[in-house]
């Protein structure tokens, strides 16, 4: 599948997850170049239905960049009590809806307004679907303080960790200013196990497990069909 083709895709799940929003409520919009298309879908019924949202927070700057460029007013997640959906992208998802997020760097924030929304979707081209979470590195933000300490436990329980790089190649640092870890070790054995473990490793910041957290997937499919996976 040639990029024009996964842009397609991606464009096609996007809108269908754009009708889904409903008017006046409050809406958290994820990172990604499949978001990108729903915010573009969502500038689209703004323009042609008057379509409005109550408040909307965002992932990145990315996002609220595009989102204010279309005449949407973006909120701090700290200035809501809950957002009512959740639309983000994945980097993977397994046959359960569990997922790997944060291949842009955003994954601490994007797991605080996941944790904070009555429903979560997500939508992707058929390229990220897995049986077992796998095929993509896994990121672990770690604090710089202890980042050493962190890469070598790492290395010990032989997860393959490798240090997230810039493009000047220095070592990428996050929106919160810290590094990022991706651990190479594929496929994840027992996601959960790994996810109670760095969740209990101090140092580490937040994880790109996504687990027991999504409601619906919303796939494109390379023969043009669209399929809705619900829990």
């Amino acid at each position: 599948m040639d990029k024009k083709q996964q842009d397609q895709l991606k464009k096609e799940a996007a809108t269908k997850a754009a009708m889904m929003v409903e008017s006046g409520s409050v809406l958290g919009v994820g990172t990604g170049s499949t978001v990108a298309f729903f915010i573009d879908a969502l500038g689209k019924r703004k323009d042609e239905e008057g379509f409005r949202l109550k408040h909307i927070v965002t992932t990145s700057n990315r996002s609220k960049k595009q989102l204010e460029g279309l005449g949407f007013k973006v909120d701090e997640l700290a200035n809501i009590d809950q957002a009512d959906l959740t639309v983000d992208g994945a980097d993977r998802v397994d046959d359960n809806l569990d997922g790997i997020k944060g291949g842009g760097g955003a994954l601490t924030l994007e797991k605080n307004v996941a944790i904070n929304s009555k429903k979560i979707i997500w939508i992707v081209d058929e390229s990220k679907l897995v049986q077992q979470l796998s095929g993509f590195p896994l990121p672990v933000e770690v604090l710089p303080i202890s980042c050493e300490q962190n890469f070598k436990k790492f290395a010990s329980q032989g997860l393959k960790p490798k240090f997230r790089l810039a493009e000047d190649g220095k070592r990428y640092v996050t929106h919160y200013g810290n590094y990022i870890i991706d651990l190479y070790a594929d496929p994840i054995p027992v996601p959960a196990g790994l996810a109670d473990y760095l969740d209990h490793t101090v140092g580490v910041v937040e994880h790109g497990l996504f687990l027991n957290m999504c409601d619906e997937v919303i796939i494109a499919h390379s023969d043009g069909t669209i399929e809705d996976k619900r829990k």
